[in-house]
């Protein structure tokens, strides 16, 4: 069967592309599109010649499948297309720039024209600044932080004591080598086995047990979370020296849990054993489990009564010169 050479149906489109291209004020308009996506309004200003004549130009580019837009709000931007043909224009550009009295002035006008868009921009920022934490900001969210932080983790092999449901070890998961989630709940370790199946993740492995006498080996983990469950622990201090049995030297304990409080009601409604922990307490707490370099800090505090408030403490397990944990 007889094929259509590939240069038949290349000439036709590259006819039109330099018929285009010949007007010189559609060279200028491209030559500034190389270097910024522009409005309507912004190529008006660059270029000084009226609306009408620049969408004239801007239809014939895109027509020659030169350009494109996108929408931003109420305008257009438009730029460069990036296909075959973008290759072919470049070329003729990089030729015709030399030959456009215009295209140095326009260059620098150019660059006024995008800082006032910036400044637009910078003149927002500085007007809601003081209170855009406390206002709602589309996509920003803790979730969203805490999924960016993950990726800066190295690949780790991780215990998340009191997992629960397991969502947090399926986020654990995303960076671990591998996640051991221990709960004393046979019902939640079965809903957490369900989820990681539905979402087939397979470096997760839940195991029946309690805090206080994990079922996992010693020195077998770089990192232990008790994220919010340190506080249903009937010996909080048991469970934390636990946590130093089975890390490695050089590993690392994060405990997220509540500041100490009075809302009694938390026993009843969420089965909290202790409510909360003063700082000085989950210091002492860490240290007597001879972990080193101790932080804690009140990362959060919620707006509602009775107004909780989460701790956030980091401790190592230190290794001696020799490679060995510290006793």
């Amino acid at each position: 069967m007889y094929q259509k050479p590939v240069m038949a149906s290349i000439v036709p489109s590259l006819v039109k592309v330099l018929r285009v291209v010949a007007d010189p004020n559609r060279l200028r308009i491209l030559l500034l599109l190389r270097s910024e996506e522009l409005s309507v309004a912004e190529l008006q200003e660059i270029l000084v010649m009226g609306q009408s004549t620049i969408s004239t130009h801007l239809s014939q580019l895109k027509q020659a499948g030169l350009v494109e837009d996108r929408r931003t709000g109420k305008n257009s931007l438009y730029r460069l297309k990036t296909d075959e043909s973008k290759r072919i224009v470049e070329e003729l550009l990089e030729q015709a720039k030399g030959e456009i009295p215009e295209a140095g002035t326009d260059q620098a006008t150019m660059r006024r024209v995008v800082k006032k868009r910036q400044d637009k921009m910078r003149s927002f920022f500085d007007s809601v600044a003081g209170r855009l934490g406390k206002d709602y900001v589309p996509g920003k969210s803790w979730k969203g932080v805490a999924e960016a932080l993950l990726r800066l983790m190295p690949p780790l092999v991780i215990a998340d004591l009191g997992a629960g449901e397991g969502a947090f070890a399926l986020l654990l998961a995303q960076r671990a080598t591998k996640v051991i989630a221990v709960d004393t709940s046979a019902k939640m370790i079965e809903v957490a086995r369900e989820q990681a199946q539905r979402n087939d993740v397979k470096n997760v492995e839940y195991r029946l047990g309690d805090m206080e006498e994990l079922p996992i080996e010693d020195a077998a983990v770089d990192l232990v979370f008790f994220s919010q469950s340190l506080h249903h622990a009937l010996h909080p201090q048991r469970a934390v020296q636990e946590a130093w049995r089975i890390l490695r030297p050089a590993g690392r304990i994060v405990i997220l849990d509540l500041a100490q409080h009075r809302f009694e009601e938390a026993r009843e409604m969420y089965a909290d054993e202790w409510l909360g922990f003063g700082e000085a307490e989950l210091e002492a707490m860490l240290e007597s489990a001879k972990f080193s370099g101790v932080q804690i800090s009140i990362v959060h505090k919620e707006p509602e009564t009775p107004q909780f408030q989460t701790l956030l403490a980091v401790a190592d397990k230190i290794a001696d010169e020799t490679g060995a944990s510290k006793n």
